[in-house]
């Protein structure tokens, strides 16, 4: 039974959709903090605070809620990246600074939804394969900057016999780096920012009409006083 603290009760004072995202958080924190073995529904209602009818209601089954989880990171990372592809064209961006926020908001939403990120890349499920449905949810998540480098043919921008081609080269290098990142791999985050900025540059840059320097500088490292500057002799 739901009490006045559970995910599941605050999320109903919102409605319907609110109770939606509660449900499947629960779930996905589950899955990746317990395993494959604890996505079962009666263990997903008991860390949500609801009733498994409730899970039942909205997703059917155990299949169902495993295809909602691969779905909801999809149209969250859809939603991100047409959030930033928007913000940028109505201040007047090029389509290169599209494709650079479109970047910059892949990374973001993978950071911040590492539980979904798992889901949606990394197979977490035995025996879980997306419908037909999740998996044209999951493609149109190319949408938004497909549809800018299409733009950007046009305006010369961009020499590309494939927008769709060239999309999909520029998320595997996205894709590439931010799963060596999540997986620990670049643990400095200035170190991380450098190699998604260097691999994502470099899978653009061979689409461009006209050489151009990198438009995502490295953030500078803190200065930190060398052991000389700290005993008093000066620096050079």
């Amino acid at each position: 039974m739901a009490t006045e603290q559970s995910a599941y009760a605050r999320a109903r004072r919102e409605g319907q959709l609110a109770v939606r995202r509660a449900l499947l958080d629960a779930a996905s924190r589950l899955l990746v903090e317990e395993g494959p073995q604890a996505l079962s529904m009666r263990r997903v209602a008991a860390a949500a605070g609801c009733s498994t009818t409730v899970l039942y209601t909205l997703f059917g089954g155990k299949e169902g809620l495993a295809d909602a989880l691969y779905r909801e990171g999809f149209a969250r990372l859809t939603a991100a990246i047409q959030a930033a592809v928007a913000t940028v064209e109505a201040a007047g961006g090029d389509a290169v600074a599209v494709a650079v926020a479109a970047a910059r908001a892949y990374r973001a939403n993978a950071l911040a939804e590492r539980n979904y990120y798992g889901i949606m890349f990394l197979n977490p499920i035995p025996g879980f394969v997306p419908s037909a449905e999740s998996l044209a949810a999951a493609d149109a998540s190319l949408g938004p900057l497909t549809g800018a480098i299409r733009d950007a043919m046009a305006a010369g921008v961009l020499v590309v016999d494939d927008p769709r081609r060239m999309a999909e080269v520029c998320w595997a290098a996205a894709h590439g780096v931010v799963s060596l990142e999540l997986a620990g791999h670049f643990p400095d985050p200035e170190v991380a920012t450098d190699r998604f900025r260097t691999l994502c540059w470099a899978a653009i840059g061979p689409f461009l009409a006209e050489p151009m320097p990198p438009p995502l500088p490295a953030p500078a490292a803190s200065p930190a006083a060398p052991p000389a500057a700290a005993a008093g002799t000066g620096t050079a």
